[in-house]
């Protein structure tokens, strides 16, 4: 109780005192109550409660601020340790970045070929919708990350612990935030091995002496590593990433633009068609293509993981929340990757057709126009691939590092000295060279992965945003998000079981230790 509340309790009991002391107050004598048990109360006692009530409850108050001061400003030291958030220094340009950054990659070369069972308007329909769905998703992850009282989930895992519970939140974002951080990791050591391979293969052309010179898959996929652990022992946290993702950016804006242009400038090939029954013969077939393009077009997208943590590297504003800056950051990164996509699966479609090869556009260049093409210009196209390659591995491999310094600062309490993050960051290079030349194929399933990791991106955030913001039953966003969230989930049963099936009708062939 405050002492302004005890000061009126005061003057009320002795207003109450002046006005009775004329008369004889007689106590009611209850014969079922013992003598020895009656209290007789006065206006002294009464004020003496009332002060020992207010000490109580400051006391109890004080140790109650105190454990949860002391429990902020441990878990606010702890952030302070970890590589997301031990910088938060950055802004919505950063931002833009890291988004742009981590949200364009390889596995967009083959947007073209999901469009040959499509047709024009599937092909484009499906893929806008998808996009639309994505940036919707992301909306609501950067809603979600900032409480009103300043709390911040800087991390996907946290704020799916907070959505669905302990044990559940761990059993269902743990797995997809693995294979998406520690997975892209290895699929970018070997596409940026692959690609490596096929820079030297470009510079030497028909030189059959330099092509017998040339490294095998595994010593590619080795420098690609040792280039990309390079590069992470000098950014200590995801703030200090800011110039690798600019550098980043620009080389995939450049390398997108590049290879549609290109297509679009060389002509259709003789013989295209836009008919998608063309490709198949049963009804059994189109369909398994048609589920096969989808899983291409969801796995088209990627960063969806990295969202929080992006925005966790933004300094807290009472004024101006981080969701202003990055909504900002959104808006500008995903304006630049719908002008790289877009056209490069359009116009990649328009160029190739039916005749677009199973691998992409990247492949369809190499194949149709290498020829007719400098030497320099397709070198330069490989080179920019490894260099976004090296740039997007830092961004998806940060919270590999994150949880694993995470283990020694929770048993050690203590930041995590430079030497122990170089160890820990030689080592996961070490593992993920390991994986990739021991699982080389990976690319080829990761439609079939990705099917499981497709709720982190689209249905968890629905489901989040309902659990967590609570609207009303009958509201628009309650079944907005209701729909999309069950839709999610059957497209990423349907997608998991038709990549399974295609790799099933296709006999795939696991080239174990053979990159």
């Amino acid at each position: 109780m405050g002492d302004t509340e005890v000061s009126s309790e005061r003057r009320r009991v002795g207003r109450s005192i002046s006005s009775f002391s004329s008369f004889r107050i007689i106590p009611i004598n209850d014969d079922d109550t013992p003598q020895s048990q009656r209290i007789n109360f006065s206006p002294v006692d009464s004020l003496r409660s009332i002060d020992e009530k207010k000490d109580t409850n400051v006391d109890e108050n004080d140790n109650d601020n105190d454990n949860d001061n002391e429990n902020a400003n441990v878990a606010e030291e702890i952030e302070s340790w970890l590589p997301i958030t031990e910088s938060r220094k950055g802004n919505a340009y950063t931002a833009a970045f890291h988004l742009l950054s981590s949200g364009l990659g390889n596995l967009a070369f083959v947007l073209p070929f999901a469009f040959t069972s499509l047709g024009w308007s599937g092909g484009i329909v499906v893929f806008t919708v998808f996009f639309a769905w994505r940036v919707y998703a992301i909306c609501l992850l950067v809603s979600l990350h900032e409480k009103a009282d300043g709390t911040r989930y800087s991390r996907y895992i946290q704020l799916a612990v907070v959505a669905f519970g302990e044990k559940l939140g761990k059993i269902l974002a743990i797995f997809p935030i693995v294979y998406l951080a520690g997975g892209t990791c290895v699929m970018s050591t070997i596409t940026g091995g692959n690609t490596l391979q096929l820079f030297y293969k470009a510079i030497c052309k028909n030189d059959q002496k330099c092509l017998d010179r040339s490294p095998s898959g595994a010593e590619w996929y080795l420098v690609f590593i040792c280039l990309a652990i390079l590069i992470a022992l000098f950014s200590p946290n995801l703030d200090s990433l800011s110039w690798v993702s600019f550098v980043g950016s620009i080389m995939g804006v450049s390398y997108f633009t590049i290879l549609w242009t290109l297509s679009i400038s060389k002509g259709r090939l003789n013989g295209v068609s836009y008919n998608p029954s063309h490709n198949v013969t049963s009804n059994m077939e189109r369909f398994r293509d048609v589920l096969n393009s989808i899983a291409i077009i969801t796995m088209a997208f990627r960063g969806q993981n990295l969202i929080l943590e992006i925005q966790g590297t933004l300094p807290l504003n009472h004024k101006h929340p981080t969701k202003t800056r990055m909504y900002k950051g959104v808006i500008a990164s995903y304006s630049f990757v719908a002008m790289c996509e877009f056209p490069l699966a359009i116009g990649g479609f328009w160029a190739y057709g039916n005749m677009m090869p199973t691998s992409g556009i990247l492949v369809a260049v190499a194949k149709y126009h290498q020829e007719s093409t400098p030497k320099g210009l397709i070198s330069t196209i490989y080179l920019m691939i490894v260099i976004q390659c090296l740039c997007s591995f830092q961004l998806f491999v940060m919270p590999v590092f994150d949880n694993l310094e995470r283990i020694y600062v929770t048993k050690k309490h203590k930041a995590c000295p430079r030497l122990v993050r170089s160890c820990i960051k030689v080592l996961y290079g070490g593992l993920a060279y390991f994986t990739a030349v021991a699982f080389p194929f990976l690319i080829s399933l990761a439609k079939f992965i990705g099917g499981i990791a497709l709720p982190l991106s689209l249905v968890y955030p629905c489901f989040m945003w309902i659990l967590i913001k609570k609207p009303k039953r009958n509201g628009l966003m309650y079944w907005l998000n209701m729909f999309l969230g069950c839709l999610g989930t059957l497209i990423s049963v349907v997608q998991v079981a038709g990549a399974l099936w295609y790799l099933i009708v296709e006999k795939f062939d696991a080239n174990f230790f053979n990159p």
